[in-house]
């Protein structure tokens, strides 16, 4: 299977650079047609169902970039908080650096005039560890800066601090968002409360892996990013629950359906769930059987993205790939801070019933 097969032409004025306010993004329904498939994100307590579980990943965005000037010399550096480094020492953490080529073991920079950080050495893919001078992460509400990803062309504001977050994040942890969980506002989740409709968690800290390009040519040669995940006790057993009364597993996001279907494919019983926290490096595209989600709400993803992929797997590759040159044409927003697509699970894909 070729990652090109996965590519579509999008017009840059199609990937939304500001959000919407929440609540009144579109909403493609794919298992719909005609003028019925144009839907709005407050629509979803009309077509879900009374019974259905709707799991949502309850990470909260860190401000994880942060800026600082390189000793000697003064030059800018833009560090990305990637993942910390427990391991090694509590102070220590992968980054990114930009610029990052004269950044060798020993190199200091100054984030403020009582913090500094100090190059240990290069780590996997292009990253670098560093070790601060104090801990980090007391001081990332004053320091750091909301990671934007990088298709958003323009620098991060106080708005973005509330907007690039969900209403329900809890968990710090992630550097990017679970977007398809930005839509959300309290009157949508109380309209979906009072129609019968449960609402669960897990948590997924969300990586610098999500923006990860596919460089190869074959996708089963993409090596996915590690993150970790937690599913609390609470959230299997509404799931049994769901399943008994013949409800629907509803992901908010590729995020709950990478960590559900993760703790799923470790166990004996097909579809069975544990409670207990972990980590994944699990790569979803066509050909993947899924075993718990089955009703996905989600963005519109990057071409020949590992996202696009599973989305493709999960309702084929022919009709998503359709339904997005459709909502090109209709002037749907991708990404980030663009509008939403509904989509039930291809019953072909499924291994239980």
């Amino acid at each position: 299977m070729l990652v090109s097969d996965f590519d579509f032409d999008l017009p840059g004025s199609s990937i939304a650079q500001e959000a919407l306010p929440r609540g009144t993004s579109r909403l493609f329904c794919l298992d719909e047609e005609g003028d019925a498939r144009h839907r709005t994100v407050a629509d979803l307590p009309d077509l879900l169902r009374r019974g259905d579980l709707l799991v949502v990943n309850d990470t909260r965005v860190i401000p994880a970039r942060l800026f600082g000037q390189r000793r000697p010399g003064g030059g800018r550096i833009e560090l990305l908080l990637a993942e910390p480094r427990p391991d090694l020492d509590p102070l220590t953490w992968d980054v990114l650096l930009k610029p990052g080529r004269r950044s060798r073991p020993g190199t200091l920079f100054d984030l403020a005039p009582d913090l500094w950080a100090e190059v240990l050495g290069p780590a996997a893919d292009g990253r670098f560890t560093v070790r601060f001078s104090e801990p980090i992460e007391p001081r990332l509400e004053e320091l750091g800066h909301v990671p934007l990803p990088p298709y958003i062309k323009r620098s991060d504001t106080e708005e973005d601090r509330r907007r690039y977050q969900t209403i329900y994040a809890d968990a710090p942890g992630a550097i990017a968002a679970p977007t398809a969980g930005l839509h959300f506002d309290d009157a949508i989740l109380a309209n979906l409360e009072a129609a019968g409709i449960r609402k669960a968690t897990v948590t997924l800290h969300v990586g610098i892996g999500t923006f990860k390009p596919v460089i190869v040519d074959l996708v089963h040669e993409h090596v996915m990013d590690r993150e970790r995940y937690e599913i609390p006790a609470a959230t299997v057993a509404a799931i049994e629950e769901t399943r008994r009364r013949g409800g629907r597993v509803v992901a908010v996001g590729t995020t709950v359906v990478r960590t559900l279907e993760s703790a799923a494919a470790g166990q004996a019983t097909a579809g069975q769930l544990m409670p207990g926290s972990g980590s994944t490096e699990l790569f979803v595209y066509p050909g993947f059987r899924f075993q718990v989600v089955d009703t996905l709400l989600t963005n519109f993803h990057l071409p020949a993205s590992t996202l696009l992929m599973m989305v493709c797997a999960f309702a084929g590759q022919d009709r998503v790939l359709a339904a997005y040159r459709e909502a090109v044409a209709a002037g749907y927003r991708f990404y980030s801070y663009g509008d939403a697509m509904l989509v039930d699970r291809l019953r072909s894909t499924a291994s239980n019933p």
